[in-house]
């Protein structure tokens, strides 16, 4: 009962954290903050999964905890590297 309690005061407290994030999303002064912002709320999903998970006593959801983390990791490097060169994929003569 008190560890049902627990998990759910967490993920109240990792909602909240969503909706910061997705204030510094929308609101951010740089797209390197908006980059940042994307990535936690990318790891905060990952962890509301895993908390869901312990408190339904199953492991069916981790297989879309393995795929948002990929996910996430691709869009991160892909926003960074479009910051810093401008495009995403280079077709250029190898």
């Amino acid at each position: 009962m008190i560890l049902s309690n627990l998990l759910l005061v967490s993920l109240a407290i990792l909602s909240l954290a969503v909706v910061g994030c997705m204030y510094r999303l929308l609101k951010g002064p740089s797209n390197a903050d908006r980059i940042a912002a994307l990535d936690t709320i990318g790891i905060l999903l990952l962890s509301m999964i895993a908390v869901i998970c312990m408190l339904l006593k199953t492991y069916a959801y981790v297989d879309i905890i393995l795929v948002i983390g990929i996910l996430t990791f691709i869009g991160t490097t892909a926003f960074a590297r479009y910051i810093e060169r401008g495009v995403v994929i280079e077709h250029g003569d190898d």
